[in-house]
């Protein structure tokens, strides 16, 4: 008799050709039945596919037991492969336990479609052919329903689709850059997040910013809290033991709902998590703006995912059997109606695609199914509707650790990043957001990489790395434009100045956008927004703008910028490098903080000043930023990209520090508005300023404001350069915590009144 060994050696090609177009299911299999070890299976990822297959062939033949297991594994995922390996498998592994029938191969070709709705989905969704023919020699004798029979090989044909979408996470870095310094797969990037069960005590009227800010000072006291895994949010809960239906995750903008949604996407599509349901539909609201027609639920996802057109009538008829995971409401530009009485509707109902979120979100269609919902605090989905919220809130300390570790190749880089991370209290703070954590990384792969060939204008980039949030985000743009300025065309040697000079067009342009439609609240541009900018769609691909804007579909009808606080950055710039006197920039700190139109002024970003000043708290990070890029103005580090001299620059810090004086002596500030000056003076960062400021801030009362650690930081910074005793500081019920208390020690002794 042939032993496990000998035959997987023997077949060992035809076992590679048959795989290797599609590894992921088998390597992980293999991972998860220990044939292959965590860092055999990891190492593989990064390979190529037929490398990886034939790698894992080798290990597994070493022994008759890896033989063995890889056999097993093999029959477990015989339906992501065609039908040669089915046959194959069906012959030599043959287990009495289970004759399953063997699928119809799949295979994947581009299907045309006339319809509107297709159109939308053009390049998201790849069309199947299903080959049926099966000789009767070797037809299987089912042991399932008809109804499952049925939907096997499409199933199949969406789990392998869903897979290839969903093994790599995006990055926005192109080239020498990110990309050839950290590995992309979902399995060997991809970090824990901490996820916990919602409450109303945070107001989210504030900047997503504070608000994420002060719930993490809270959760870092309340050492009891509950954390949930993603796949585990529609886990039986409370007494009843009853699984959730609904279930709202919320979060802000970078801090990982989407990631998240992809792994549990990933998950599910490769066999390991919520097997419970049959199948898995994701939608993304900002792919849903794209629809005005009228449409049913059976006509929007046949054409979403054309493979299980034929398939929807079998499954709907197990709506138990199904998930939906609806991403990003936040994005969705229709109206929600929470309020209005439920609509008779089925699943061939034609209504508009509010109408048919709203019904699927409330449970008034298909009230069996489970659905999972994505959006930031802002948005407003009832609670009511939902038997589950939970909140995301990014990382803890270790998991920034494990971030940083998997962002580099080089262990010795990582180390150094994470011991910088650490040690700055800003980017602490900072990268407990995982996108602020990927720029953090980005940013710093510039000044930590071993050998770096960059002095001169930039000096020895380890002893002078950034020091405030705004330096950080500069950095991170002056990367990406180097790395495109200078591709092929100068010495990575050239000066800052030259670099910026190459994208001035560009980033005043981008800047320009980015300004008006912050003040407009608008964060979604259609192509004819952007032209209108003279920015150049056609050139995302070609230019840095790869880096900060990003098609919302691959079609790019609808663009964004990756973050929010991108654009709010790039907004800050655009303003720093077009206020020409002292005055502007008093004008436009005043209006920006405080709401007061400036008078005329010739200065452009105070040309158009149409906002609603009930909003300005949706500025305060646009003016940590601008008072960032300010200093760096100031400092010769935007030479390149202004046209001309700040009209008595030596004297601006004095003026600030003036300006400041009558903000903290003449004003009776809210809270809020007084921590967000504070915030304006560290990311300023200038002596002169802090110091003429400092002695007119008398008292501090942060009753019940949820402080973080940057808030501390920026309360030391500024009170450091106080000459006497504040006669209150006011923290109560602030849950500043240890590291919080541990940054405000050296000051605290110097309170009259604490």
């Amino acid at each position: 008799m042939t032993s496990a060994q000998q035959l997987v050696r023997s077949q060992r090609d035809l076992l590679l050709k048959w795989t290797l177009d599609h590894p992921a299911p088998l390597l992980r299999w293999l991972r998860d039945a220990e044939v292959l070890s965590s860092a055999h299976y990891l190492s593989l990822l990064e390979r190529s596919p037929s490398n990886g297959v034939a790698q894992a062939l080798e290990i597994v033949c070493a022994t008759e037991e890896g033989s063995r297991g890889f056999l097993q594994v093999l029959r477990e995922v015989q339906d992501y492969y065609g039908r040669d390996l089915q046959v194959w498998v069906e012959t030599h592994c043959r287990d009495e336990r289970d004759s399953k029938p063997a699928p119809a191969p799949v295979r994947a070709e581009e299907k045309k479609s006339k319809s509107p709705i297709a159109k939308l989905f053009k390049g998201k969704s790849r069309g199947f052919t299903l080959t049926t023919e099966v000789n009767a020699k070797e037809e299987l004798k089912p042991s399932r329903s008809v109804k499952l029979a049925n939907i096997r090989v499409p199933i199949s044909a969406h789990k392998t689709t869903l897979l290839k979408r969903t093994e790599q996470l995006k990055c926005y870095s192109e080239g020498e850059g990110v990309a050839s310094n950290s590995a992309s797969h979902i399995e060997i990037r991809y970090t824990d997040l901490f996820v916990t069960e919602d409450d109303d005590l945070v107001d989210s009227s504030q900047h997503e910013y504070f608000d994420l800010a002060s719930r993490r000072a809270r959760i870092y006291v309340h050492q009891d809290c509950q954390r949930i895994r993603p796949c585990h949010l529609l886990a039986p809960q409370g007494t009843s033991g009853r699984p959730p239906k609904r279930v709202k995750v919320k979060g802000i903008a970078g801090i990982g709902k989407s990631v998240a949604v992809q792994r549990l996407v990933y998950e599910w599509a490769i066999g390991k998590n919520m097997r419970e349901f049959t199948c898995m539909f994701d939608l993304r609201f900002r792919e849903l703006n794209l629809i005005e027609a009228p449409l049913s639920l059976l006509e929007l996802l046949g054409e979403r995912f054309r493979y299980l057109k034929a398939a929807l009538p079998d499954l709907f008829a197990s709506p138990s059997s199904l998930l939906f995971i609806l991403d990003g409401l936040d994005e969705f530009k229709f109206p929600l109606d929470w309020r209005g009485p439920d609509k008779n509707i089925d699943v061939a109902s034609q209504v508009s695609v509010s109408e048919l979120m709203v019904a699927l979100i409330k449970g008034s269609l298909l009230p069996e199914a489970s659905v999972i919902l994505t959006t930031r605090p802002s948005t407003q989905a009832p609670k009511r509707f939902f038997q589950r919220c939970c909140v995301v809130l990014g990382f803890e300390e270790d998991q920034v650790k494990e971030y940083t570790t998997k962002f580099y190749k080089d262990r010795e880089v990582a180390e150094k990043v994470y011991t910088y991370i650490v040690n700055n209290d800003n980017l602490f703070v900072l990268s407990f957001i995982p996108l602020y954590c990927y720029i953090i990384c980005t940013a710093m792969a510039e000044f930590f990489t071993p050998g770096h060939p960059d002095v001169g204008d930039l000096k020895s980039l380890e002893l002078n790395p950034p020091r405030t949030v705004s330096e950080v985000y500069f950095c991170y743009l002056f990367t990406a434009v180097k790395h495109h300025a200078l591709r092929g065309s100068a010495e990575r040697g050239t000066p800052r100045s030259e670099v910026l000079s190459l994208a001035k067009q560009q980033l005043t342009n981008l800047g320009r956008l980015a300004y008006e439609n912050l003040l407009q609240k608008k964060i979604m541009f259609s192509r004819a927004d952007l032209e209108s900018f003279g920015v150049t769609p056609a050139d995302l691909q070609s230019t840095f703008l790869c880096q900060i804007l990003q098609p919302l579909r691959e079609e790019g009808e609808m663009f964004s910028f990756f973050h929010l606080t991108v654009q709010e950055h790039l907004a800050a710039l655009y303003c720093a490098i077009n206020l020409f006197s002292q005055e502007d920039i008093i004008q436009a700190l005043d209006f920006w903080c405080f709401g007061i139109p400036p008078p005329s002024s010739t200065a452009a970003p105070l040309q158009n000043t149409d906002f609603s000043t009930d909003k300005l708290e949706s500025l305060q990070m646009f003016t940590r930023f601008f008072m960032g890029m300010l200093r760096a103005r100031l400092a010769g580090q935007l030479d390149g990209l202004v046209t001309g001299f700040v009209e008595g620059a030596g004297g601006v810090p004095a003026r600030l520090g003036l300006w400041f004086q009558d903000q903290f002596k003449g004003k009776k500030l809210k809270n809020q508005s007084a921590l967000n000056l504070l915030h304006c003076l560290m990311e300023f960062h200038t002596e002169e300023t802090t110091g003429m400021a400092a002695p007119e801030i008398r008292s501090l009362n942060l009753f019940k404001m949820k402080l973080s650690v940057v808030d501390c930081a920026a309360m030391h910074y500024v009170l450091q350069f106080s000459p006497h005793a504040l006669q209150e500081l006011n923290l109560g019920y602030s849950n500043i915590g240890n590291r919080g208390l541990n940054r405000l020690g050296p000051i605290l002794h110097r309170c009259e009144s604490l």
